[in-house]
């Protein structure tokens, strides 16, 4: 029995080896590890040990473990390796893992690598690479086996029996007819079940789903997920099998476009190395911090085009963050149930009128709501009736604005061709701030003065 050990473990006990010099321990450890694990522990170091304990990582798993590794700190090992480890490496990579790679090396190097590999390695790498990035071409894997559906079982049986081993995570066959073309798929656990006389065509599955080599992975994700797939075909668009996705596969998308999600709010990319040099950090960085400042002074410069309220009545700059921040929050919601419609194929031209609609009724009704209960607090506090009044006109007006925001900005920003989650944020938070202030001040300016 092995107990796996958890990452946090795992690195600790590393970075304590290669402190102490326990080389041997380290390589015990490298071996021990899954490839997965491997690639974990070197975006988890700086560069210097993370050079130290790539020249540790055994040969035979090296290949295996950049196709781990996320796309910067891959680059920065790769950046170390020669022409001869590289093509070693390359050798033993899968052609949808190596297309990947070759993306990402600059020209003169991948046509190196390309021209390294032997003829039947460079012909499947060549036909995942006619298809387009992020495209169920690229994600294929296209070691598949096939059979006839007019044979019987025993027939596919003696087949299976004449390969050394099964394609990874093989949980059924390719059917197909005397042409070459998809009918089905037969579930190795019929083949193992069935009378061996049965035909393979009486036991497939002719219904089971398949896609075409240019669908979006997104939307083969989406297909696993909604339909509990093990794995699925890809065909090309007369019908003939390339190859399969499975389900290993569809996790790394998942994961990828949560990282992607995740990291998009904060204006950093999914691929940033953790430990990255301190100046193309900064410079990724500061990009979106810059973009922060200006809306941050457009809010300012409302505020400002106040300051007679302001300097008169103290109560409207201690009450003036509860509108901004309601309004902030209340856009927030609808725009992450937005672009999570937008991100799951559930929203199109033909609903989105609908969830407008219905999020601005959530805004008036939750605006009427909070008004109500802001409004007493504030009247109680300042014992001033006027002001609980118009900070509840400024939060209604502000809560419907965000609630219709929030709907349609990330379709706008989609439709435009820009990430919803990397910008709506940003502009969200300008949109709520700015009429807040607006709101708030200009209606104590028009009633109070």
């Amino acid at each position: 029995m092995v107990v796996e050990t958890t990452s946090a473990e795992l690195l600790e006990q590393v970075v304590a080896d290669l402190e102490a010099g326990n080389q041997e321990a380290v390589s015990q450890k490298l071996e021990e590890a899954h490839p997965a694990e491997v690639a974990s522990l070197l975006e988890a170091l700086p560069p210097e040990q993370r050079s130290e304990l790539w020249e540790k990582v055994p040969t035979e798993q090296g290949a295996e473990v950049l196709t781990y590794l996320h796309e910067e700190a891959r680059a920065s090992i790769i950046d170390e390796m020669d022409e001869g480890e590289l093509i070693a490496a390359a050798g033993t990579m899968a052609p949808e893992d190596l297309a990947e790679l070759i993306d990402e090396l600059p020209q003169d190097r991948g046509n190196m690598l390309m021209e390294a590999l032997d003829r039947d390695h460079r012909g499947r790498l060549e036909a995942v690479l006619n298809y387009e990035e992020e495209s169920a071409g690229r994600l294929m894997s296209t070691d598949v086996i096939s059979v006839r559906a007019d044979v019987t079982i025993a027939v596919v049986l003696r087949w299976l029996r004449r390969h050394e081993r099964l394609p990874p995570h093989t949980d059924s066959l390719m059917v197909i007819d005397e042409s070459g073309l998809y009918l089905g798929k037969l579930d190795l656990g019929e083949v193992l079940t069935s009378p061996p006389e049965r035909l393979v065509g009486v036991m497939m599955q002719s219904d089971a789903v398949a896609v075409r080599a240019c669908m979006n992975e997104h939307e083969v994700a989406m297909l696993f997920e909604r339909r509990d797939l093990i794995s699925v075909a890809v065909l090309n668009q007369d019908g003939l099998p390339l190859g399969r996705i499975t389900i290993d596969d569809i996790v790394d998308v998942l994961r990828e476009e949560h990282d992607r999600a995740l990291l998009s709010s904060a204006g950093l990319s999914e691929e940033e190395d953790l430990f990255a040099p301190v100046l193309p950090s900064a410079r990724r960085r500061g990009l979106w911090l810059g973009i922060n400042l200006i809306t941050i002074f457009a809010a300012a410069w409302v505020i400002g085009r106040f300051e007679e309220a302001l300097d008169k009545i103290v109560a409207l700059a201690v009450l003036m963050p509860v509108v901004a921040s309601m309004g902030g929050i209340a856009g927030s919601q609808t725009l992450t149930l937005t672009i999570r419609g937008l991100a799951l194929g559930q929203l199109s031209s033909s609903n989105a009128r609908w969830l407008v609609l219905k999020e601005l009724a959530v805004g008036a009704l939750n605006s009427v709501i909070w008004a109500i209960v802001v409004a007493v607090i504030a009247g109680i506090w300042f014992d001033n009736g006027a002001i609980g009044l118009l900070i509840a006109a400024a939060l209604t007006i502000n809560l419907v604005f965000a609630a219709l925001t929030g709907a349609l900005l990330p379709l706008a920003l989609d439709r435009m061709g820009i990430d919803p989650a990397l910008a709506g944020s940003v502009l969200l938070t300008t949109v709520t701030d700015i009429i807040g202030f607006l709101a708030f001040l200009g209606l104590a300016t028009l009633y109070l003065l």
